[in-house]
């Protein structure tokens, strides 16, 4: 017996009007984020124009990832920014990004900063965690540890995995805490469950260290799938200084991944 499966919502029309964004359902949103990315592109591009904050993030991303589109840094820049000044913290978070990483505008890191604390101040686990980086680092802002620990704490009862990560080496270092190395590996432990390679080269090695030999080397595995070629770099260059076999091949493949 055949199951009957439900009609596909069209592609609502493109919009004319900020009150027909504004009423869109669920499904037609869906419907929207499911077409080809092209017309998506083209849809988006409308509802933004119309001014709706959410279609204006979403733009930037899409112009800044290159989907449906080619790469335009410069106007996803644009678009977050208008987004921004609309009050959507995402779009604040990721106006800082631009400006701390440069993409389509002159890297500030003061300006990131800004941009951070706005969406912090309105909860945005994300944008309390790159805040706290750049406290941590004094770019931009005067360096202060303490206040990126309380930050970092607050994306970590918000279940944001990176912050488990860094709240874990202040632990293990004894930065600003004491030091305790039983609070650090939970952590760590729970950073890579969540997803965060930072988590997870951490964890494997702690668990290395406790004679855990094959649960390291199924985290180390797993560091890859997410992490910044440049992170690769890092963590393979640290393997291949250990004295164990596997440990090395792993740092060798992420070396090969960490160059294309």
């Amino acid at each position: 017996m055949l199951t009957p499966t439900s009609t596909p919502v069209p592609l609502p029309p493109i919009p004319t009007d900020p009150q027909t964004v504004h009423k869109l359902t669920a499904e037609q949103w869906k419907a929207v984020l499911d077409a080809p990315p092209a017309d998506a592109t083209r849809w988006v591009t409308a509802a933004a124009r119309q001014g709706h904050p959410g279609s204006q993030l979403l733009l930037g991303q899409w112009l800044l990832d290159g989907r449906g589109t080619d790469r335009k840094p410069h106007d996803a820049f644009a678009w977050f920014l208008k987004a921004a000044q609309q009050g959507e913290a995402m779009a604040m978070n990721m106006a800082a990004r631009c400006h701390e990483q440069g993409w389509g505008t002159t890297v500030d890191a003061g300006k990131a900063a800004h941009w951070y604390r706005q969406a912090a101040d309105k909860g945005l686990p994300e944008a309390r965690y790159n805040l706290a980086n750049l406290l941590s680092s004094g770019q931009g802002v005067a360096r202060d540890r303490a206040a990126a620990l309380a930050l970092y704490r607050q994306a970590a009862e918000q279940g944001y995995a990176k912050a488990f990560a860094k709240i874990g080496r202040y632990h293990e270092d004894g930065e600003g805490v004491e030091r305790d190395a039983a609070l650090a590996f939970e952590w760590y432990r729970r950073g890579a469950e969540g997803g965060d390679f930072r988590a997870q080269f951490s964890y494997a090695g702690m668990l290395a260290a406790r004679g855990r030999h094959a649960d390291a080397l199924h985290w180390l595995a797993k560091v890859p799938d997410t992490a910044t070629p440049r992170y690769l770099q890092e963590a393979g260059t640290l393997l291949l200084q250990s004295p164990d076999a596997q440990f090395q091949a792993i740092g060798r493949s992420m070396l090969s991944r960490a160059a294309g």
